[in-house]
């Protein structure tokens, strides 16, 4: 078919590629969730509720859209952990992977510090004073499965594969945020949480914000893996990008 041509023919993108464009896309969305909860304490809540959960869901869907030919477009490493989990995605690719979105995140904060100074603390996801840690725990295993499950679900549909996931995905981000946000911050992302905190040096809460989107992600992983049985090409394409 001429589009597998196209896509053959296509140049290959470099790993070093692969690594900046997840370098960039979680910075930018690191930069902008932390940011907009930071803005919102600020600015004592001029952006509100809508703006500040919509805004992260509109920029993963911008840059799935510019990004996810070249990375697959994670920005997240429970998204990298479930399609590891799906076997869809080689181990080799994971340090770079991990390391390229952690650095991401911290870069992001330190932007954010330079921009606010101490105000961008209020960009550390935490858990709401009215509710428990064991609760907030919970809502990000919940949250990180209705992510993760979302995009290896839409990864075995080909119709689907690539940008068209866009809308799909940052509908999920925003829905959750604007749902649950005030329970556990609906980060469903250990990159985005631990990027501002490393900044703020506030670290009491990363756990829950590391151990909810891992289980959550491996969760999603099984539960696809029985409705759909083994990964498909659709979906090693997703988790590579454009090029295997």
């Amino acid at each position: 078919m001429p589009a597998d041509r196209d896509r053959a023919l296509a140049p290959k993108p470099a790993e070093w590629q692969r690594i900046g464009a997840e370098f960039v896309g979680t910075f930018l969305l690191t930069f902008v969730a932390a940011g907009a909860d930071s803005m919102e304490f600020a600015t004592h809540g001029l952006i509100g509720h809508v703006a500040r959960y919509a805004a992260p869901g509109l920029l993963v869907m911008g840059m799935i859209w510019s990004l996810s030919a070249i990375s697959g477009a994670h920005f997240n490493p429970a998204v990298t952990l479930g399609f590891l989990a799906r076997r869809c995605f080689p181990l080799r690719r994971i340090p770079g992977y991990l390391v390229a979105q952690f650095a991401g995140a911290i870069a992001a904060g330190a932007l954010l510090y330079a921009i606010l100074g101490s105000v961008m603390q209020h960009g550390v996801t935490k858990p709401s004073a009215r509710y428990t840690d064991v609760q907030a725990l919970i809502t990000e295993v919940a949250l990180t499965f209705i992510l993760v499950f979302t995009i290896l679900a839409t990864a075995e549909e080909e119709a689907v594969v690539g940008k068209n996931v866009a809308l799909a995905v940052g509908g999920i981000i925003a829905m959750c945020g604007l749902a649950f946000s005030p329970l556990s911050g609906a980060s469903m992302n250990p990159a985005r949480s631990l990027g501002p905190a490393v900044i703020a040096g506030k670290f009491g809460d990363i756990w829950i914000y590391v151990i909810g989107p891992v289980v959550g992600a491996l969760i999603a992983a099984g539960v696809v893996q029985i409705i759909f049985g083994n990964a498909g090409q659709s979906s090693r394409q997703a988790a590579h990008g454009k090029h295997q």
